[in-house]
């Protein structure tokens, strides 16, 4: 048996069955972004885009982690 996603991940099944786009979409949407701290992204994705706090969030860590290395 697989062991649960953790994390911002685990958001992600949610966040494409709500907003019908895949993770890629959003991800590439936000090192689009001008934008670089964390909050300001997750409200840039909340009133631009209309996702929920914690999606927002999720997408935000999740990415900026990526970017970083972590």
């Amino acid at each position: 048996m697989t062991e649960p996603v953790k994390g911002p991940a685990g958001y992600f099944p949610s966040i494409e069955k709500k907003y019908g786009r895949p993770i890629d979409d959003w991800e590439a949407l936000i090192r689009s972004s001008p934008l670089t701290r964390h909050m300001e992204l997750v409200s840039w994705l909340k009133t631009e885009h209309g996702l929920g706090h914690g999606h927002a969030n999720a997408l935000v860590a999740h990415t900026l982690a990526e970017n970083s290395g972590k």
